[in-house]
């Protein structure tokens, strides 16, 4: 077999050896290296069937056809690949490439594989959450049932060590690629630039700068669109590249003709690896990746468009420094700091899908098996809830005979629930055809799904083929399951995927919905949807920081429709709540979070009416009750020994005291019904009900609410502070040298000294301190002001006084 002399090839003998030796091996090797369609092909040398695993069905397909081209042969004979939908092989195929999902799928049917020998998992450092969970239920069989099976792992850029770990304390082995130097530029938006404009500005400046075809990164299908657009006029054919086009259309990409104008080649991430796009000398990278989110608050999951990490950005740049000098265009500004990896998706995806697969495997919560990233706890749970909720998993987490057949079609639970019971609903024509738009991100572009249904019936729409064949495909898979119930459109179908979206309109002629699962939509302007009371929303985003999501695609529906599809949302229960700052007494009929019915409650249970005042108290506090001034100074009081003393003088704060609420919910509480009701509530008892004997004989001790100044007056302590202050004319406290103290002496008082009109002229908390070297001065100040009054020179030994002023001599 003559091979190309790619850099991998010199490292053949040994990558085949040292699997064949240990059972598992990592190959670092950068794109062009040929690790992806070099390698298998040495691998045939070992036993058994190869089974090449890639993350993308456009990479599978590309590398098995490279591969068959080495060979000689067409793709089916000894060199086949099968992805979801399309396969070719042959009983004489003995190089499967598959993707990563489709062996899963495999793998949960058949977990020993006994005609398999080895497993290449290729591309594993783009983490992608069927890669991740396939390595573990790899290694698990591997444990079990095939302790022979041959695992090699490729990748471009990896932490090695954790992934050799994983595999067994593997042997790691390197490729370097050869490469041309890459000059680097940066091509920033100018203010007030789209996306699309600055990657077209950056496009003409990368075909002004040299010779060669230009490679352009982008997120998604929308953004190749505008940007196609953008490029109108451009003296070089705009081409684009992504999972979704037909074979032949992406087959005309990656082969290039030896003459022909200049390419302009708009791809998504598929590009980035396992792929080689010939006779590109430049790159115009976007700098923006498509990256699965959840937002398990608002129950929106979807794509979400993020800033590539360093090794991705690194990774796309050599792809122009692969066949001579190249150069790459970055739309982002220069020393922009970049994450140093992709996030891996199962820190960040919806999890339904993964929760199902361990059920299907025996293992529902993922315990036993050796993680990469062991998926997180909160959204393993939240994607078994959604499982019981479709009647894939029992209440025991195990999964259901309708769960393995979910499984079996592979697409998302919710999907595959939509295709099964849709089919029932509206037949399984109109079902299949419902699921395959709404399971292809790439078509339609306007908000209406029948209208979007209509167009692709009738070709019109872009993807149409591929529609048309992934329909036909769903509906083999559940014929006979039914005729129509409903007239076919969509909403049904997409009620069924994603009950908890069905949403009707807040008032009488806006765009803004509420939808079951509680989160607000809006429609864009000008959609044709508006008219709608309810809607079946299949896809929503939200922008960061906004407070409600933006409805992308939906279908009309009807009340009707909402309670047939979603039963399990439907209660009925009466709601007393805390709402707009008073009490709501109702009962309520809800789909979700909508409110279907209601009528006013008179005699509201008891247990639900304290609830919601307490819920009342915790959002507004307890100054919701009436707080008198001797209510006021006794928290104070209160609440400066708990500060200096601690345990077990009670925290009077807000939360401490609804905490406790059992202690003091009584009499004049249980009797309330509304904010006007709390509102005459006195907060005293609330605060002396804290207190037993031990501190009701101790507090006037350690707290006084009055303190005696030598006069005999009994002057009132303030407690607000942070230490107790006593306001008291400086005259009455003449002969007083030990400052007074409170909490058990730990606490000094702090004295306002007033003049004779009762403004302060000296604070201190050191009386003894103040007679000697404050009063003074003090004196002298007020001798002038109020001559009429006694300013004793010596305050130690003068009388204090109450009296305003000297008698005047007769």
């Amino acid at each position: 077999m003559d091979l190309p002399d790619l850099p991998v090839r010199p490292a053949l003998d040994e990558i085949t050896a040292t699997l064949d030796g240990h059972g598992s091996a990592v190959l670092v090797a950068p794109p062009g290296t040929g690790k992806t369609t070099l390698v298998p092909l040495a691998l045939l040398a070992l036993s058994g069937r190869v089974v090449v695993a890639e993350p993308r069905r456009l990479a599978a397909r590309a590398a098995a056809a490279r591969m068959a081209h080495l060979l000689g042969e067409p793709v089916g004979g000894t060199v086949g690949y099968s992805v979801r939908g399309d396969s070719r092989t042959s009983a004489r195929t003995r190089i499967e490439v598959v993707t990563s999902g489709l062996l899963l799928r495999r793998l949960a049917a058949d977990p020993e594989q006994a005609a398999v020998g080895t497993v290449l998992l290729d591309e594993c450092h783009e983490r992608h959450l069927d890669a991740d969970l396939l390595l573990a239920l790899l290694l698990d069989a591997r444990d079990g049932l095939r302790p022979d099976l041959r695992l090699l792992a490729t990748s471009a850029t990896v932490a090695t060590p954790r992934l050799a770990e994983l595999l067994g304390d593997a042997p790691v082995l390197r490729v370097e690629a050869r490469t041309f130097p890459v000059d680097v530029r940066h091509d920033p938006p100018l203010r007030g630039e789209r996306l699309e404009g600055t990657v077209a500005r950056a496009v003409r400046a990368a075909l002004a700068g040299g010779d060669g075809d230009v490679l352009v990164f982008l997120p998604g299908v929308a953004e190749i669109r505008r940007t196609a657009a953008a490029l109108s006029g451009v003296d070089a054919d705009v081409l684009v590249l992504h999972g979704r086009l037909p074979a032949a259309e992406q087959d005309a990409v990656l082969r290039r003709p030896d003459s022909g104008p200049r390419r302009v080649v708009l791809a998504t991430a598929v590009a980035e690896s396992s792929l080689t796009v010939p006779g590109v000398r430049a790159v115009v990278d976007a700098g923006l990746a498509r990256t699965p989110r959840v937002d398990h608050r608002r129950g929106l999951a979807g794509l979400v468009t993020v800033r590539v990490s360093d090794a991705v950005a690194r990774q796309r740049a050599g792809r122009a420094g692969r066949e001579a000098p190249g150069r790459v265009h970055r739309c982002w500004p220069e020393g922009e700091l970049l994450p140093r990896y992709p996030e891996p998706e199962i820190r960040t995806a919806d999890l339904t899908r993964l929760a199902l697969d361990l059920a299907c495997w025996g293992t529902p919560d993922g315990t036993g098996l050796r993680w990469w990233d062991a998926p997180p706890e909160g959204p393993l749970r939240a994607g078994q809830e959604v499982l019981r909720a479709l009647g894939a998993l029992s209440g025991d987490g195990t999964v259901t005979d309708r769960g393995r057949r979910m499984a079996g079609i592979g697409l998302h639970p919710r999907l595959a629930r939509a295709l099964l019971d849709g089919a029932g609903m509206v037949g399984a024509a109109a079902a299949a055809e419902v699921v395959a738009l709404l399971d292809d991100d790439t078509l339609g572009s306007g908000p209406d799904a029948d209208t979007e249904l209509a167009r692709l019936r009738a070709g019109t729409a872009p993807g149409s083929g591929r529609w048309r064949a992934e329909a036909g495909r769903l509906r083999r898979l559940v014929r006979g399951s039914g005729g129509p119930a409903r007239p076919a459109r969509a909403a049904p179908v997409v009620a069924l995927a994603h009950p908890e979206r069905l949403a009707r309109r807040r008032s009488e002629g806006a765009t803004r919905y509420l939808m079951a699962g509680g989160t607000a939509v809006e429609l864009p302007p000008g959609s044709p949807l508006a008219a709608a009371e309810w809607l079946a929303v299949a896809v929503a985003d939200r922008a960061p920081g906004a407070d409600h999501g933006t409805v992308r695609l939906a279908a009309v529906a009807d009340r009707e429709l909402a309670e047939l599809a979603a039963p399990a949302l439907l209660t009925e229960a009466d709601e007393v709540r805390w709402e707009r700052g008073d009490v709501v007494a109702r009962h309520v009929r809800r789909l979700g979070a909508i409110v279907l019915d209601e009528r006013r409650l008179d005699r509201p249970d008891p247990a639900l009416l304290r609830a919601a005042l307490l819920d009342g108290l915790r959002a507004e506090g307890t100054a919701l009750l009436r707080w008198s001034d001797a209510a006021r100074r006794l928290r104070d009081r209160l609440a400066t020994l708990h500060r200096v003393l601690g345990e077990p003088w009670p925290d009077v704060g807000d939360d401490a005291l609804l905490a406790g609420a059992d202690r003091w919910w009584a009499g004049p509480f249980d009797r309330a019904r509304s904010r006007a009701d709390l509102g005459r509530i006195d907060a005293g008892p609330v605060l002396r009900a804290l207190l037993d004997r031990r501190h009701t004989a101790a507090l006037d001790e350690l707290a006084p609410e009055r303190i005696t100044v030598p006069t005999g007056s009994s002057v009132t302590l303030d407690w607000s502070g942070d230490q107790p202050v006593l306001a008291v004319r400086l005259q009455e406290c003449f002969g007083w040298t030990a400052t007074p103290t409170v909490a058990g002496g730990r606490l000094p008082v702090v004295l306002h000294l007033l003049s004779p009109a009762g403004r302060p002229v000296a604070v201190t908390a050191d009386l003894a301190s103040f007679w000697a070297t404050g009063y003074p001065q003090v004196r002298g100040e007020l001798r002038g002001r109020y001559p009429r009054h006694a300013w004793p020179a010596d305050p130690l030994t003068a009388a204090p006084t109450r009296r305003t002023a000297r008698r005047t001599p007769r």
